[in-house]
């Protein structure tokens, strides 16, 4: 690891205990910032209420951290949007936000999408899919941007079982982040979870910030975030055990393939010569391939946007 690196493990690391409620709210009153948390969703009426009600219950009407509390649903089929409106959680569809550019599917669209009906000064994102959810994934990644005035960028650090097995989760990340952010770019090697879901930024570097539409867009914001305000403006959080469902073998290499799009992108902001990714699914006569294309769009920074800039200054 670069020594670079091991001085910002060291320095930019911490645990959700190292900051406790009480200090956060003293210095959120301190600077007058802003909380929203996002949760972008698909077909999780499973999951979405118990996280929302417990965000609802332990940040905003116990304690009173989170100023707003929003899930956007990206087409659910299922009652998503319902049971996240009764946990308490304010529900927006993504097609309802930038109506004149029409939506593409992803998660990165949603989570740019959400600056806009968003007004916190910090932005939390948080997957709507984990289970046995604790605040701590909020204040956690929160913490820091509230105490530490040059910290920017905020992920969250955990371990992922995979079945009963300890560690064995984030597949994509040790097959294929991992060793694109060591070889290409050392400086962000201490990151435990540079794919997780769970991250805050202040909503000044966010706009300033191109999103990919789909699987690349942490990859994409967390390089992207290193060359716009620096690795010492970069942070992670211990918050314990993340459980949430976990993806099959072919939804994980599509996940990869876009990884490495949005990583080769980077890398030479050149022309993918061929954005689509061939697997192969067991059929009647023998292996079959099954042809899927690679997210190559990305949505330009959100200062860009006209009706984002009109809000602001409205």
């Amino acid at each position: 690891m670069l020594e670079e690196a091991e001085r910002w493990l060291t320095r930019r690391s911490w645990s959700v205990a190292d900051r406790p409620l009480s200090a956060l709210l003293d210095a959120k009153r301190a600077s007058g910032a802003s909380v929203s948390v996002v949760l972008p969703a698909l077909d999780e009426e499973g999951t979405v209420g118990e996280i929302v009600a417990e965000i609802r219950r332990e940040l905003v009407e116990r304690t009173p951290l989170v100023d707003e509390l929003v899930v956007i649903d990206s087409g659910s089929r299922d009652r998503t949007a319902e049971v996240a409106r009764q946990a308490g959680a304010r529900v927006v569809h993504r097609d309802e936000i930038l109506p004149r550019i029409p939506a593409v599917p992803g998660k990165g669209e949603v989570l740019w999408r959400s600056l806009l009906v968003t007004g916190g000064d910090i932005v939390a994102f948080v997957d709507a899919d984990l289970r046995e959810f604790s605040a701590d994934f909020v204040t956690g990644i929160v913490g820091p941007l509230l105490t530490e005035p040059d910290v920017h960028f905020v992920k969250a650090m955990y371990d992922r079982p995979l079945g009963e097995k300890a560690g064995q989760g984030g597949r994509v990340t040790e097959l294929m982040a991992r060793p694109l952010l060591n070889m290409h770019w050392p400086q962000l090697a201490g990151f435990v979870q540079p794919l997780g879901g769970e991250y805050a930024a202040r909503r000044s570097l966010l706009e300033r910030l191109p999103f990919p539409v789909g699987y690349g867009v942490e990859l994409g914001l967390l390089v992207d975030a290193l060359h716009t305000v620096g690795l010492d403006a970069l942070a992670q959080v211990d918050v314990g055990v993340r459980k949430h469902r976990h993806q099959d073998g072919q939804a994980l290499g599509r996940m990869a393939a876009a990884i490495y799009r949005t990583a080769q992108l980077r890398l030479a902001r050149g022309h993918l010569v061929r954005p689509e990714l061939t697997q192969f699914e067991r059929g009647e006569r023998g292996f079959e391939p099954r042809t899927h294309s690679v997210d190559t769009e990305e949505r330009p920074p959100m200062s860009g946007i006209a009706e984002y800039t009109a809000r602001r200054v409205a």
